[in-house]
């Protein structure tokens, strides 16, 4: 599933791609700025771990896990 992040004062998104079963992701973003939490973390399908400013996130953009389809249909 991939999650973009908009953040303050940046033109560029965060793009991550996270692993399957991660669904909840916008709850723990919005848990962490309703609890006023500085940071948050989440980790890609790679392993890499981001760490971001609550302070900073504008909005979330949650995208669909079930893969699109290429070509043409009969």
């Amino acid at each position: 599933m991939d999650i973009k992040i908009g953040l303050a004062d940046t033109q560029r998104e965060l793009s991550i791609k996270l692993p399957e079963g991660q669904e909840n992701v916008i709850a723990t973003v919005e848990q962490a700025i309703d609890s006023g939490a500085a940071t948050f973390k989440l980790e890609d399908d790679k392993g890499h771990v981001y760490l971001i400013r609550t302070e900073r996130v504008l909005y979330v953009e949650q995208g669909s896990a079930a893969a699109r389809s290429v070509g043409f249909m009969r």
